[in-house]
Parts: C-alpha cells; sequence; structure tokens
C-alpha cells in the first residue's frame, strides 16, 4: 500500500485528525516554553534556583491526576512531563547564566 489512494478512507481520516492533534500540541508546547522562558528571566533577576523541586512535584501529582481522569496513561504522562521539565531547567540555567 504504498500509493496513498489505497488507504482506506478510515485510515485516512484518522491520519488527518491525528496529524491535526500533532499540529495542536506543537503549538502548545511553543507556548509553553514562552511562558517557562518568561520564569527563566524572573528566576535569574531575582536570582531564584532554575529547579524547583516542590512544585516539579505538585506538577507532577496533578498531571498524574488529570492523564487517569482523561484515560492517560499516568506514567507516561509522567514520564513526559519529566522530560519537559528536565528542558525547562536547562533553559533556565541558561538564562541564568547568561546564555540566552
Amino acid at each position: 500500500m504504498s500509493d496513498e489512494t489505497e488507504v482506506p478512507a478510515e485510515l485516512s481520516r484518522l491520519r488527518s485528525s491525528i496529524d491535526n492533534i500533532d499540529a495542536a500540541l506543537v503549538h502548545l508546547l511553543a507556548e509553553r516554553f514562552k511562558c517557562t522562558q518568561q520564569v527563566g528571566q524572573l528566576k535569574a533577576e531575582r536570582r531564584l534556583p532554575a529547579a524547583d523541586p516542590a512544585r516539579e512535584e505538585r506538577q507532577i501529582a496533578r498531571l498524574r491526576a488529570l492523564a487517569d481522569d482523561a484515560g492517560l496513561d499516568p506514567v507516561f504522562a509522567e514520564s513526559f512531563l519529566n522530560f519537559i521539565i528536565a528542558e525547562v531547567i536547562h533553559h533556565h540555567e541558561r538564562i541564568a547564566n547568561g546564555d540566552e
């Protein structure tokens, strides 16, 4: 089935939905990182640490509950958030060091 015209209509419809969701996720992540960049600037100005373990712990618990309510594997949701948190901390450290 290398020819797109051979793909069943239902499969094409589902793939189109997935493509739209992926695009929305990318835009949401971009917006989230714009906000976290501002947080990083504020932290750097006030000489606050890049990481906030207590907040991270609360966010992970919150996201796990949201994932569970949505029918998404909470372990996956936590792994995803941990990846994002690590990237945010990295950005905050770079901002604090004057690298951004």
